[in-house]
């Protein structure tokens, strides 16, 4: 059994990483209000199709397209952030939409526990099955709706968006005008060479993929919880209740995804504020590391205290994607490729890396897992730090017209020349 959900987590990351870069392109050539909503609509009706699976192979067909339509989502909603908003509010735009991810969890949860409950025999359909039809029907229904509410760019407006008013457009190219800030354009083989022969898509992509892959410790909290036993023997939470308190560290997530973003407008800073959580996430881990390796010198406590704090270290990415923004103010093909390039990149690692680093049958007690995650946040840190330094030192010219940085304190001020 655990093979096969190896197997079927690895076939979707295939797909993902395979359709992630074409999708970045796609998308430049095709209406975002078009693409996007279109592939939501095939991931929902593949879903609701998991309801009448009978065998692993077709599970693994599934999942394949799954991952070749959901590659398009996240990447492709930031890109269309960078198209519409300046660096003084971005981060907010970006962070609130990345802590959806979070929300939807929260949601699920609860979604799922009710659904399995008061569904499961009904029309002869397992508690389980119920859940993929009720997913199809909402992702459909929720897809379809982006026809209408995706504005798609300020240059090309969707005319299907009756709500979307022209005035928005002037009003937006006139602000991304005076930010100096060019508008997206269909990507040509020749900002393709030109993105990946630029340095700046590998350091981003090592910040976010390390960092990612750093704070993947409390995606196993549940194996944690499952794992603890009472002193006869008998697991101290109940099935319901390893599947309700992860709920809590979401609800955390979603406040510091928020919090982390709102201070890096605020401040107009991003690499402090990655570098502050990566710290975070390197405190966790140690003590992570010290709990799996001193079990019975440490407390319990110290464990939950341990992956709770995790949760605060979940907010890089928007700030990593502003940063990348911010570097990029005149290159949105670059920014589209990076973004593209970088997810692709952790989804190809994380595909393997998971199954050594953090094994199940290790679980709770990874030999690695939390020692990975160390080096990994604090390499992060050095990135983050010299990355800052480049930044001051070398290309406060591609920052100019917009939002440049001072060399005292970190702070950015409006440029005159805006």
């Amino acid at each position: 059994m655990l093979t096969a959900l190896i197997i079927f987590t690895t076939y979707f990351n295939i797909a993902y990483c395979i359709m992630l870069i074409p999708s970045q392109i796609i998308i430049t050539y095709v209406r975002p209000s078009w693409w996007l909503p279109s592939l939501e609509v095939i991931w929902g009706i593949i879903t609701g199709l998991f309801a009448i699976i009978t065998s692993a192979k077709q599970v693994y067909i599934l999942r394949v397209f799954l991952g070749l339509c959901e590659s398009t989502a996240y990447p492709g909603m930031i890109t269309l952030f960078m198209s519409w908003y300046t660096p003084l509010e971005m981060a907010k735009r970006i962070g609130f939409y990345h802590s959806c991810q979070a929300i939807g969890q929260i949601i699920s949860g609860a979604m799922q526990a009710a659904i399995v409950k008061t569904m499961g025999g009904r029309n002869g359909l397992a508690g389980w099955r119920w859940l993929f039809v009720v997913n199809a029907i909402i992702t459909v229904v929720q897809g379809a709706a982006g026809y209408f509410m995706i504005p798609d760019t300020p240059e090309k407006p969707n005319p299907w968006a009756l709500w979307f008013r022209g005035t928005h457009a002037e009003y937006a190219l006139h602000r991304l005008e005076r930010e100096n800030r060019l508008h997206m354009k269909p990507i040509t083989w020749a900002a393709a060479k030109r993105t990946f022969t630029n340095w700046l898509v590998y350091v981003i992509a090592v910040i976010y993929i390390a960092m990612v892959l750093g704070t993947l410790g409390y995606n196993y909290f549940n194996l944690f919880l499952k794992s603890i036993k009472n002193s006869d023997g008998s697991p101290r939470w109940t099935i319901e209740q390893v599947n309700l308190i992860p709920i809590g560290g979401s609800v955390v997530t979603v406040v510091f995804v928020w919090v982390w973003a709102f201070l890096s407008d605020i401040l107009r800073t991003r690499w402090a504020l990655i570098v502050m959580q990566a710290g975070i996430a390197v405190i966790a881990a140690i003590i992570g590391t010290i709990w799996t390796t001193e079990p019975s010198e440490t407390p319990l406590s110290s464990a939950y205290a341990g992956y709770f704090l995790s949760t605060l270290s979940l907010g890089t990415a928007p700030l990593i994607w502003t940063w990348l923004s911010d570097l990029t103010p005149q290159e949105p093909e670059e920014r589209s490729l990076t973004v593209g390039a970088a997810i692709a990149g952790y989804y190809a690692i994380s595909a393997w890396s998971q199954v050594l680093v953090w094994p199940a049958s290790q679980a709770p007690y990874y030999k690695y897992g939390w020692q990975t995650s160390i080096s990994l946040c604090s390499f992060v840190i050095a990135v983050a730090v010299i990355l800052r330094i480049v930044e001051v030192k070398y290309l406060k010219a591609k920052t100019e017209g917009g939002i440049r940085y001072s060399h005292e304190g970190g702070t950015n001020i409006r440029s005159t020349q805006c």
